[in-house]
């Protein structure tokens, strides 16, 4: 999945919900199961989501959405393999965002 935000230090959760093409009460949600998110919030209590509260978004979007885990097989997999699959996620993300990139050159050759 391909996620286009701006490079900044902290995200609305308006921004990311658009972004993973979700609702921002799916967001809220799984800030409440999920022990890695951890959303700044400031004085009126609204959502700042940092880089790396993004980069695990995109790792519980794969999980849940892309793969078809439950919300307690993907917390199990998150304890048990976080290191390990989320290199590895990290990695294929890259490398399909390379691809995007070399079809888009291809197509405007």
């Amino acid at each position: 999945m391909q996620i286009d935000l701006p490079e900044k230090r902290y995200y609305a959760i308006g921004e990311v919900a658009k972004a993973f093409n979700v609702n921002t009460s799916l967001i809220r949600f799984w800030e409440k199961e999920f022990d890695v998110l951890k959303p700044k919030k400031n004085a009126k209590g609204n959502r700042k989501f940092t880089p790396e509260d993004i980069k695990n978004l995109k790792f519980i979007y794969h999980l849940v959405k892309e793969r078809g885990f439950t919300l307690e097989g993907a917390k199990t997999h998150l304890k048990e393999e976080k290191h390990k699959s989320l290199s590895n996620f990290e990695i294929i993300s890259k490398l399909e965002n390379v691809k995007n990139q070399l079809i888009k050159l291809k197509n405007q050759l």
